[in-house]
């Protein structure tokens, strides 16, 4: 996942150039200039104190700023108009990518609050901006002559860019519809803090306390270690398991005590629906909220306004490529399901199944069918080893070398940051890895950016990149070893992550990651494809005790177990598009409920028995807090991309160069520069071959 502040500046607005006072730039460390290499953070000094002077001093001096622009007696040009906007805005971007990143990663209450307090405030900054009539004049002028311009490919798009970001957040509008449309946009963003904050609070809230070790029957050791580990750091007797993905999945799948493995599904699929971190409501006027977003602008529904900039481009294309792909793999998602209740029925399981029982029975049925497991894999996938595979294939495809460097500053003692340079020796960015889960970080994983690549004045910036996670953790006899999906997972990251590393460009807005969203998850899906390739296991999995290299028969299992429950996997991937699409396709709020409300629109779709009350809407972030609203189909869109792509790598080598080198330039450096369609036809020659997804995933037959 790439993570989208939604509760930041708008992507234009956020580039205003500031001039703080000397005191303030001396005195806040998120200001001041940093002594640090590289110019990188200094986390070490930063206190929750700094951030609303910080915040406060830098939209004062950028609107004064702004109105410099607006009052330049100079006709308006490229320079003196769009480019000094796009070259503006570095201290604000600065403190609102520390600000937004720690407030997802090593958040506290107070910073919760801060963030509450900033919202109507950033609103209305952004708003001053993107609605400021005189300003979008200068930017109208310039565009409506571009074509006298002799712009570059970059100029052109930035251009394009800053034009249609004013037009499509309300530069148009009526003074009146101008103000409606701040309000709407205030309230939203409120919206989504709460939305978010729900979902953290919830899953803190809920632990399962187990002290009879009766009830711990089927757990692996490595769990029980973690329950253990996890029930001494909160002063609790015996074991404790929480929603975090670590402490939930695996009991999912081990634990023989289906009562409690309901317990379990029920808290983790009923997260903020009633209670105290109630989502419910929210998920209504967020919704809500957007339609007045759209319609206010001319759109029909927030989906119609979402995805003009995208490659799907509109929602009919979208719902017919969700249902193309559930009507191809529905059959084969059913066929899943009755072969795990034949197989559970077969040892003795006389109900049908529900979902607490899926991932049991199906862990049992792969443990048998393929004679693998997460426990067998694990002891080959340490963290540590693991994250230098990553590196060595970075190194192997793109040149790419990583040096620790203790001496720049950490927000949390679990991150690490590495130096990044190319074969040449050329810094290209600096990298922080922050693992493992805890109270303060939400969860999931995901990767963004506390600087990104631009150049300023003539100099070039090189990117500050994050990757977050929430894997599982050593022990006090065990370090940590990752499950293949958590391996899978990193693979995944850190392909965002090359993504902003190997960005190259002159502004920022054009670089990295800032691509369109269903572009996006490519050059992040297309790196999973390693950790089914022989070669590339072989030369790092290592069992953590013996040093024994994995065997060849235990790959062979990871290939033939590859498209297990592909069919399956496939539906409730496109159950979370569907369902993000039934809340952005709307043009009214539902009567219903939203349990109601998802359960409907999933119907045609459902492979296990309803449950009554539980639903993922109020607790989905992605969509309602994470900037993929509209944009959950790109999972899968991008899928299709990256199985055609990858299918020249198995062509070509999975080590060639000269087809990493032409997904480097073509893909990677070129970030938004030329519009997503046009990249990847310089990448593969062509149009991508959408067969190449059900090939991939074994669904032909």
């Amino acid at each position: 996942m790439k993570l989208t502040h939604l509760a930041a500046p708008l992507v234009i607005a956020a580039s205003i150039l500031l001039f703080t006072s000397c005191n303030m730039k001396e005195s806040n460390p998120l200001l001041s200039k940093s002594n640090n290499p590289y110019g990188a953070p200094s986390f070490d000094k930063i206190t929750n104190d700094d951030y609303k002077p910080a915040f406060e001093a830098s939209i004062a001096a950028a609107k004064k700023e702004v109105e410099a622009i607006v009052n330049n007696s100079d006709e308006p040009t490229f320079e003196n108009t769009v480019e000094a906007l796009a070259y503006a805005g570095r201290d604000l971007t600065t403190v609102g990518s520390i600000f937004y990143n720690l407030n997802e990663s090593c958040t506290n209450p107070a910073m919760q609050q801060i963030a509450e307090d900033l919202s109507p405030i950033m609103t209305e900054y952004s708003m001053s901006i993107m609605l400021n009539p005189d300003l979008f004049k200068r930017i109208k002028a310039v565009y409506d002559n571009r074509a006298n311009l002799n712009l570059n490919l970059e100029q052109a798009k930035l251009l394009d860019d800053i034009y249609k970001s004013f037009a499509r957040n309300g530069a148009n509008l009526s003074d009146e519809d101008k103000e409606i449309y701040a309000k709407i946009q205030e309230e939203l963003s409120l919206m989504t803090l709460k939305f978010g904050k729900n979902v953290l609070g919830a899953t803190n809230a809920f632990t399962l306390n187990i002290t009879d070790e009766n009830e711990l029957a089927g757990l692996p050791q490595y769990v029980r270690d973690m329950a253990a580990s996890e029930a001494k750091a909160k002063n609790k007797e015996g074991w404790l398991f929480t929603l975090d993905q670590p402490s939930y999945s695996p009991f999912m799948k081990y634990s023989e005590n289906r009562a409690l493995r309901e317990k379990m599904w029920r808290a983790y699929n009923s997260k903020c629906i009633g209670g105290e971190f109630d989502n419910t409501e929210t998920v209504k006027k967020i919704a809500e909220l957007r339609i007045r977003e759209a319609q206010i602008l001319g759109y029909r529904t927030y989906a119609d306004y979402a995805l003009e900039d995208r490659m799907a481009k509109t929602p009919e294309i979208v719902n017919s490529f969700l249902a193309d792909l559930a009507k191809k793999s529905l059959p084969f998602a059913k066929r899943d399901v009755a072969e795990i209740q034949k197989y559970a029925s077969q040892n003795g399981f006389k109900d049908n199944l529900m979902p607490w029982d899926f991932s049991y029975w199906s862990e049992k049925y792969q443990d048998e069918k393929y004679a693998l497991n997460d426990e067998l894999l694990k002891p080959y996938f340490e963290l540590h080893s693991v994250q230098n595979a990553i590196f060595d294939l970075a190194n192997r495809l793109y040149g790419l070398k990583f040096k620790e460097n203790n001496n720049i500053p950490k927000y949390h003692p679990d991150v690490q940051v590495f130096e990044v340079t190319d074969e040449t020796g050329r810094f290209m960015a600096l990298l922080y890895m922050d693992f493992f889960p805890r109270e303060s970080k939400r969860g999931g994983a995901w990767m963004t950016s506390f600087r990104e690549q631009g150049k300023f004045n003539g100099e070039e910036e090189r990117p500050f990149v994050s990757v977050v996670t929430n894997f599982t953790k050593p022990t006090e006899t065990t370090p940590s070893l990752l499950t293949f999906y958590e391996f899978t997972t990193i693979l995944h990251e850190f392909g965002h992550a090359l993504h902003g590393i190997l960005a190259e460009g002159t502004y920022s807005s054009l670089t990295g990651t800032n691509v369109a969203r269903d572009f996006v998850e490519l050059p992040s899906q297309i790196m999973e494809n390693w950790a089914y390739e022989p070669e590339y296991l072989q030369s790092f999995a290592k069992h953590y005790q013996s040093g024994e290299v994995i065997p060849q028969e235990l790959i062979d299992k990871i290939i033939a177990a590859k498209n297990y429950l592909a069919g399956y996997s496939s539906i409730r991937q496109l159950q979370f598009g569907i369902t993000d699409m039934a809340w952005h396709t709307i043009e009214n709020i539902p009567q219903e409920s939203v349990v109601e409300y998802e359960q409907n629109a999933l119907s045609k779709t459902a492979v296990l028995p309803a449950v009554g009350g539980v639903v993922f809407s109020p607790s989905f972030s992605h969509i309602f807090a994470g900037g993929y609203a509209a944009g959950y189909y790109s999972y899968k869109w991008a899928e299709v991309l990256e199985a055609d792509a990858f299918a020249l790598f198995k062509e070509k080598g999975i080590f060639n160069r000269e087809v990493a080198k032409s997904f480097k330039e073509n893909i990677l450096s070129r970030g938004g520069i030329e519009d997503a369609d046009v990249l990847y036809r310089n990448f593969r020659g062509r149009d991508p071959q959408p067969e190449a997804l059900l090939v991939k995933l074994g669904m032909t037959k």
